[in-house]
């Protein structure tokens, strides 16, 4: 092995997972430990994988963290969609008759732009309020990442009202310390939508970089109400949330 090209070295190592690469192979020798601390062995993996959009500089460190950042990018909101009825979601508030879970497209309402999602929740006639905290330890983000790298935590969210019926919207995220203080916060304004309006589904998003060491957990709440207070539920709907942490 010793003998080996560099760059053919490169590619033997390649072949091998990259948790083994990062806690077996980089102990091995002192070339082997410079190879994987390198660009050159991550960009090949990107470029197997099929993973792309990282930047074109060659810092290993980034590399490095774009391949691992990108093998383990997923939704972190856990029902996204209403389809465990309220499962996953904590700190509920029940306002008026409470959260509804109803299968699209409702009454008065329009199809989802996604055919993956089947339900939305749905809001009363006063408040109605629902949170997710995620720890993102125990989702795989280590704490040196969120530290050091600092990856783009983007957050989304879809809403809607019925075509006959006005109502509100909110949503709050919240980034915490392992003490739960709040290092950076997004809040959207009171989101207003008319009676008579077109029931087409919104999204909105909002992405937070260069928020500081010592992230551990992500506070997700959203929510809101009719502006009519009809009894039943014909407040905003919310589906498809989700919080995700990208390089």
């Amino acid at each position: 092995m010793e003998s080996l090209p560099e760059a053919v070295l490169i590619r033997i190592l390649a072949s091998i997972p990259a948790v083994d690469l990062v806690l077996v192979c980089r102990l091995v020798c002192c070339q082997w430990k410079n190879l994987v601390d390198g660009a050159a062995l991550w960009i090949l993996k990107c470029q197997q994988e099929g993973l792309t959009g990282a930047e074109s500089q060659e810092d290993a460190e980034n590399w490095q963290n774009f391949y691992f950042l990108s093998k383990k990018r997923k939704n972190l909101i856990k029902n996204p969609c209403g389809e465990e009825d309220l499962q996953h979601w904590g700190e509920v508030e029940n306002g008026g008759d409470g959260w509804k879970i109803e299968e699209l497209p409702g009454d008065f309402g329009k199809e989802f732009p996604s055919e993956e999602v089947h339900k939305y929740f749905v809001t009363s006639y006063e408040w109605c309020r629902k949170a997710q905290v995620i720890d993102l330890r125990a989702e795989g983000y280590w704490e040196e990442l969120m530290d050091t790298t600092q990856p783009k935590v983007v957050v989304k969210d879809w809403y809607a009202g019925r075509s006959d019926a006005g109502c509100l919207y909110e949503l709050c995220v919240k980034l915490l310390s392992e003490n739960e203080d709040v290092l950076a916060e997004y809040k959207s304004e009171t989101i207003s939508i008319p009676q008579d309006n077109d029931a087409n589904w919104t999204e909105i998003s909002h992405t937070f970089s260069n928020y500081g060491p010592g992230v551990r957990f992500v506070r997700f709440e959203h929510g809101g109400q009719d502006t009519l207070f009809w009894k039943g539920w014909y407040g905003v709907r919310v589906t498809n949330s989700s919080v995700t942490v990208e390089p």
